[in-house]
């Protein structure tokens, strides 16, 4: 409380003995006994009155027990199941669940994982596909400032993501693995991983790496064979020893027939294996007789070049080549897109060429476009000349309809350098990014699509790319998001299809334990894309000739369906609009591919190592009481008594009110009693 305020109180009281002095001693015709009582009650009455006009402030100290928390990640993959440990993973479930004592003592909250970490109601062991490395991240940023251990029950196989046991290292919790499956090693064949380009071309040889790995102490042989069908395309015998558990296969397979080729491979099984099921694995390459090959030119080094071809070469159906303005002249009809990076006055006879071949372009500009020029030589967009830089980011417009863009996060990237000035846009043109200039989103084009009668363009107002390419990767673990982005500009600007009101996007295989989602965009008579219309799709089985039939749901300015219910095997499939006559057929195989199933036994070395990393104990399921009585005795998991402390207004008494005006009403009854006025 401040000086101020004590004054302030003490003029109150004054104030307040005044008044009562004044009116029922001073003032007062008759001087009774009672007239001490009625000025008690009066001298109250205004200096409660006084104070709630002071509204002095007070500190109020709160006391409560805060229970440490408890995280419980249960393996919900389907190798739970596989391992046929599915039903005693439910019982210590119900166990944690039923436990008064734990429940008493711990905060629990209750999560499962296979792709990623989510909040768990009931278990189906229905993932595809196991991340444990995820459980650490994501509880780290939920539980960032308190102490919370964590329960793993998993089988401790992996089948993507980092380390999880070396990443653990760096997690702030105790974690106490419970070991779900069979500890016991036996003898056993693995194909592991298998690394093969998604796209072959036609009459080539494709290379496929094949890990193999030998679970044993024992000399043991076997055979590995990849078939496509019935046919055997590639056979190779090899052993394995205590001292030899792993060999790494490098085959060449012949791209005879386009199309989607599945391919088998296998290892032979050895006497007395149990799990058969990890010795083999299915892939597919789709054959191609057709490249895309890019040409980027360029009159200046710059990291966005660099970047363009590792990003554009990520998908095997692109070659990108690099060139000066003044060799590029005479080979432009080699290539289907010519990519014109920060043009200047050289570029004059290649935009003449360009216009004489029809040939589509993406054009990036940034400080070192000359402008007076690029003004002249094309007749899409005009920026006002300022010899002035600025720096940019890149916002995503929700409307844009030329072809499906997901959205990277653009906003959060680095800023690019652009020239400072108006851009107009002179013909139809498409934004697919506005300009922001610190905090405050302009009407300015970052990126445009153009279509001038069939001759496609794209337009980049920035460089700097290369940062964008950098921050994906920091924000994803991967530079495949923004890859895709880059593929999609390439694949719109290299094709001369013409515009169709029903697109769609999606691909020619899947494999199974992967999602399968198909893309659409419906576009009005306009050609404006249409939010409003009502797309379904109709697939059919065609081994089984069984049919699904289902509604496309709309995304920004997409309709996706995730088809990742479907068996294995081969689909067709035809697209309508309902009420528009419109429809689009194709047709896409998902690749049998089990990898929940590769393993026998449960990972207590990797386990074992998260134990140890993390300062907790390694457990298996048969002694789930055991980690409860462990965890309630620990010293390190408390109870801890906090309080907070408020800074409360008076005027938030609102029980002071009611007193005085009790203190009024019987001071009011008194004086009518004794027949006063």
């Amino acid at each position: 409380m401040t000086s101020t305020t004590l004054l302030l109180i003490i003029g109150a009281i004054l104030i307040a003995l005044a008044v009562a002095m004044f009116q029922y001693f001073y003032k007062a015709a008759y001087k009774t006994k009672r007239n001490k009582v009625y000025a008690l009650f009066r001298f109250f009455t205004v200096f409660g009155l006084l104070l709630l006009l002071i509204n002095p402030k007070y500190k109020q100290q709160t006391l409560y027990t805060e229970k440490p928390s408890l995280a419980i990640a249960v393996d919900n993959s389907a190798s739970i199941r596989h391992l046929k440990y599915d039903e005693r993973v439910k019982d210590a479930f119900i166990r944690f669940r039923e436990s008064k004592n734990l429940n008493d003592a711990f905060d629990i909250q209750y999560f499962g994982f296979g792709t990623e970490l989510t909040t768990l109601d009931s278990l189906d062991f229905s993932e595809r596909q196991t991340n444990i490395a995820s459980v650490f991240s994501s509880l780290t940023s939920l539980y960032r400032n308190d102490i919370a251990p964590v329960v793993l029950l998993s089988d401790g196989n992996q089948t993507f993501g980092e380390a999880f046991e070396y990443t653990s290292k760096n997690f702030a919790q105790n974690v106490y693995p419970v070991v779900v499956g069979d500890t016991l090693v036996y003898d056993d064949l693995i194909v592991g991983q298998v690394n093969v380009n998604r796209y072959a071309y036609i009459n080539n040889k494709f290379p496929v790496e094949v890990f193999t790995n030998y679970n044993g102490a024992r000399e043991v042989s076997s055979r590995l064979t990849i078939r496509s069908g019935n046919s055997i395309v590639y056979q190779q015998n090899i052993r394995f020893s205590d001292q030899k558990k792993s060999q790494i296969i490098t085959a060449l397979i012949p791209a005879n027939n386009v199309g989607v080729r599945q391919f088998s491979v296998s290892l032979q099984p050895i006497e007395n294996e149990r799990n058969k099921k990890n010795n083999s694995k299915n892939f597919a390459v789709e054959v191609i007789d057709q490249k895309t090959n890019v040409l980027i030119i360029s009159d200046i080094t710059h990291p966005d070049i660099g970047m363009l071809k590792k990003s554009i070469e990520s998908n095997r159906l692109r070659t990108v080549t690099f060139s000066k303005p003044t060799a590029a002249i005479n080979k432009l009809n080699d290539y289907q897109l010519i990519v014109l990076y920060q043009p200047n006055g050289l570029f004059q006879p290649i935009y003449r060429e360009l216009e004489t071949l029809g040939k589509n372009s993406i054009t990036i500009t940034g400080p070192k476009t000359d402008w007076n020029i690029l003004n002249q030589l094309q007749s899409e967009v005009y920026h006002e000349v300022t010899n002035q830089e600025e720096d940019i980011q890149g916002v995503s417009n929700p409307n844009f309809s030329t072809f499906v863009l997901n959205d990277i996060n653009f906003s959060d990237f680095p800023p690019l350098k652009t020239n400072f000035g108006d851009i107009t846009l002179k013909t139809e043109a498409d934004i697919a990014l506005y300009q922001k200039i610190g905090t405050i989103q302009t009407e300015a084009p970052l990126l445009v699509t153009t279509d001038q009668n069939g001759k496609r363009g794209i337009f980049i107002f920035g460089e700097g790319l290369w940062k964008w390419r950098a921050q994906s990767y920091v924000d994803t673990r991967s530079f495949e998001s923004f890859d895709n982005f880059i593929d999609n500009l390439i694949q719109y600007a290299a094709s001369n299809k013409r515009k169709s009101r029903l697109n769609l996007d999606y691909d020619s295989f899947y494999y199974g334990n992967g999602s399968v989602k198909l893309y659409a965009q419906y576009f009005d008579k306009n050609y404006v894309f249409d939010n409003r219309a009502a797309l379904t799709i109709k697939v059919v089985n065609k081994e089984t000739e069984a049919v699904y039939d289902a509604p496309f749901l709309l995304q920004r300015n997409a309709y996706e369906i995730d088809l990742s219910n479907l068996t294995p095997g081969d689909y067709s499939f035809t697209v309508t609009v309902q009420n528009q006559g419109l429809a689009r057929s194709g047709s896409f195989t998902i690749v049998p591919f089990e990898v929940e199933q590769q393993f026998l036994n449960a990972n207590k070395v990797a386990l074992a190592k998260v134990a140890k990393n993390t300062d907790g104990s390694l457990y298996t399921i048969s002694k789930i009481d055991q980690l409860i009585t462990s965890l309630l005795e620990d010293t390190r998991y408390k109870p801890v008594q906090k309080s907070t402390e408020n800074v409360v207004p008076l005027i938030d008494w609102k029980w002071l009110l009611g007193v005085l005006a009790l203190l009024l009403a019987i001071e009011w009854f008194m004086r009518k009693y004794n027949g006063l006025t």
